[in-house]
């Protein structure tokens, strides 16, 4: 099993995470985060999209959450949008300060920014594809929500992690097994499942996760009623193969 997550941090703490949570590392071969591969391309820039990017940049970051350290890949942090190459889109609850502390900001004055940034045609990259996220049964918005945001004011946008299907290929290496050898698992439509349709592999749809809500679903464990998975697959342009309202064993 290879966890696959569009969370901006590395991949080591999504590992600690899962111990945190009583599931040891010897269940997994590994994980693969988008904020890991986000990393790998601004270090090693070996691709042509990456290596035309300048090293100045806008960082939009966690301040709750803890702010996500930029060491090793020689960025510039600045504040001023006319000095910026680029914006990396790690939070949605603060800005990265050059003196390296984080300014917290809500979605409304990181939105002010994203203005500015439009206008200037600089591009994005977002290191977490999600646009928002279950934490104790609420939703939190996630940095794909100031992705989409940016895509709509004419922006570029680089989506490190699911739905592209980069971010399967890695982990299917990881793991030494051909597509048809997978199955992918996963609660979001547009991240989880239209990213196995892309990677041309099955997939499970949970749907206890955060479409709950839309499928009208009230407790744990509940049975999601066809007709709306349906509906909803089609709202999101994303087939699953299979229907759990759960993952358990």
């Amino acid at each position: 099993m290879v966890i696959i997550s569009n969370s901006s941090r590395r991949a080591s703490i999504t590992m600690e995470k899962m111990r945190s949570l009583g599931f040891g590392p010897s269940l997994f071969v590994g994980a693969i985060t988008s904020g890991t591969l986000t990393h790998q391309y601004l270090q090693r820039r070996d691709d042509a999209w990456f290596a035309s990017l300048g090293r100045s940049c806008i960082h939009m970051t966690w301040s709750d959450r803890g702010a996500i350290s930029l060491e090793s890949l020689g960025l510039q942090v600045v504040e001023n949008v006319d000095e910026a190459d680029f914006i990396l889109a790690h939070g949605t609850e603060a800005l990265g300060l050059s003196s390296g502390a984080a300014l917290p900001m809500n979605l409304d004055e990181l939105e002010k920014i994203l203005h500015q940034c439009a206008a200037k045609k600089i591009p994005m990259v977002v290191a977490n594809p999600d646009f928002a996220t279950v934490e104790a049964r609420a939703l939190r918005v996630m940095p794909g929500t100031l992705a989409a945001t940016y895509e709509k004011l004419g922006g570029e946008v680089k989506w490190m992690g699911k739905p592209d299907k980069i971010i399967y290929k890695f982990a299917m290496e990881m793991a030494s097994v051909d597509a048809s050898d997978c199955i992918a698992v996963g609660d979001s439509l547009h991240h989880d499942i239209k990213g196995a349709n892309a990677a041309g592999i099955a997939s499970a749809f949970i749907t206890d996760g955060i479409h709950a809500t839309e499928l009208g679903l009230n407790k744990f464990g509940e049975v999601a009623d066809d007709n709306s998975v349906h509906a909803l697959a089609l709202k999101n342009d994303a087939y699953p193969t299979y229907v759990l309202p759960s993952f358990t064993w």
